[in-house]
């Protein structure tokens, strides 16, 4: 798993893992402490995450929120995308141009 980026943008690229979630949520929790306004996370770049690495994307929304910001989730690929829609979190997180259920492949 890489992260690259500042407080107001970072691509995250790899496996967002529980071998990774630790490193990530580091990165992730100092950018929102760090910045202001909305901080974009551009998915385009990952290969998959599992279910701690998705905790890590939910505890920084919830971060950003109390701090007063909004994470917002840019590039999210379909597989992961469906993820979302399954769970209902596409209902909870931004999503940079929404999910749209419908145009989603089939598994």
């Amino acid at each position: 798993m890489h992260i690259r980026g500042d407080h107001a943008e970072l691509v995250v690229g790899g496996r967002l893992d529980v071998r990774s979630a630790a490193d990530a949520r580091t990165v992730l929790h100092t950018a929102v402490d760090d910045g202001a306004g909305d901080l974009v996370l551009d998915l385009t770049e990952l290969d998959s995450w599992d279910a701690t690495g998705l905790g890590v994307i939910m505890g920084a929304h919830r971060r950003a929120g109390r701090a007063g910001r909004r994470l917002v989730l840019r590039g999210v690929p379909p597989q992961m995308q469906r993820l979302l829609v399954a769970t209902r979190l596409h209902r909870i997180l931004a999503i940079e141009g929404g999910i749209a259920a419908d145009s989603l492949p089939r598994v």
